[in-house]
């Protein structure tokens, strides 16, 4: 199989869909790499590094999808490179699209395949081909809240240790998967008094049992986090439905309640986001105000530490990009049934429900599109 990696396009978006270890990987197995040039740089990989590892390396991003069988990527296709997907061809990358309608047609009418990294499961429940980047957004999230909470960024002024004679910052983190317990455990090291909400009591019990008195924990009612985000300095909003829609758990209503200059960080962005204000930026604009409050919504995260960010999630993907190229897409989903979950896209149906329940559109089962 033509393995294709392309330049990510995406603004600020530093990581690639391939390293040179995962390159050479796909060569040994008997497959062709092929690497956009300079698709490598941002994360520290040069394009010798590739030609070393035994990649071939095009020019252009037409060049990438014109010959490639597969499309191996970090972030959904940009529009531009959505009308280069043709019927047949695999797309494999994260896609988030139960808040992107636009996205989701263009996929639906390319007629290609296309399996979402963050929908793939494993058996423990989890979802392995989100949970790096989660654990590096979780990691960050109380880093760029520390820094949007700095006066000259519109925040209250507050250091997230205090000092000797002053209270450190309280924050809040909504959310007890794998983006809040690493956010938790960040806001906890840097000195800050943490409390972290989640509505499921075995993993309130769990959180408690392996970090005891690093953070507090509650129960997350609407009535608790209403009272929790009133008082907070800082609020990470860490929440995930798989493959759907974030629900809204701070409403614009609740702003007028907060301290001035309080920081929401909403690590959900790239499922519509936690806080009923949030609408995605960039790393190059990355906060604005809402009713005194600061929100940063940056939608790629991991993009900000690419080369970690490459590593992690090529871990991850590795041998499920190996396989789908080995057996091709049907086999390799017949044989793993969280791979199958993953599909979200087949030959212009839809296959994930929860995407066509935020969108109203029609879902056919990944089953009935195994065999179409």
């Amino acid at each position: 199989m033509k393995i294709g990696c392309p330049t990510e396009i995406k603004p600020q978006e530093f990581r690639v869909g391939m390293t040179p270890d995962a390159a050479r990987e796909a060569v040994n197995h008997g497959h062709q790499a092929l690497i956009q040039k300079g698709a490598g740089l941002g994360a520290g990989f040069t394009d010798e590094d590739y030609i070393a590892a035994g990649a071939i390396i095009l020019d252009t991003a037409e060049e990438i999808f014109a010959n490639a069988d597969m499309i191996v990527k970090v972030k959904e296709p940009q529009a531009v490179e959505r009308k280069m997907l043709r019927e047949g061809q695999l797309l494999f990358t994260y896609l988030h699209l139960a808040p992107d309608p636009a996205q989701t047609q263009d996929l639906l009418a390319s007629g290609c395949t296309a399996i979402a990294y963050e929908t793939v499961t494993d058996a423990s429940g989890g979802l392995p081909l989100l949970a790096p980047m989660s654990e590096v957004a979780g990691r960050l999230a109380p880093q760029v809240g520390a820094w949007t909470l700095q006066k000259a960024n519109g925040g209250r002024g507050i250091l997230m240790g205090g000092v000797p004679g002053v209270a450190p910052a309280r924050v809040v983190v909504i959310g007890g998967g794998v983006v809040g317990t690493h956010a938790a455990k960040i806001a906890a090291g840097m000195g800050a008094d943490v409390t972290i909400l989640d509505r499921s009591l075995p993993r309130l019990k769990n959180l408690d049992d392996v970090f005891g008195r690093d953070f507090k924990n509650q129960y997350a009612t609407a009535g608790a986090t209403a009272e929790l985000v009133r008082e907070a300095d800082m609020v990470i909003g860490a929440v995930l439905i798989p493959g759907a829609e974030a629900p809204k758990l701070v409403s614009r209503a609740m702003l007028s309640d907060m301290k001035p200059g309080a920081a929401l960080v909403d690590v959900a962005i790239d499922q519509g986001g936690c806080f009923e204000t949030s609408r995605a930026t960039t790393h190059a604009d990355p906060i604005y105000e809402v009713d005194g409050i600061m929100h940063y919504c940056v939608a790629n995260m991991p993009g900000a530490v690419a080369r970690t960010s490459t590593q992690a999630l090529g871990n991850a993907t590795l041998p499920f990009m190996l396989s789908l190229a080995d057996k091709g897409w049907r086999q390799a989903c017949e044989d793993d049934p969280h791979l199958l979950n993953g599909l979200n896209v087949h030959a212009g149906k839809l296959t994930y429900y929860a995407v066509g329940k935020a969108l109203g559109l029609d879902v056919i089962s990944p089953t009935l599109a195994l065999k179409s």
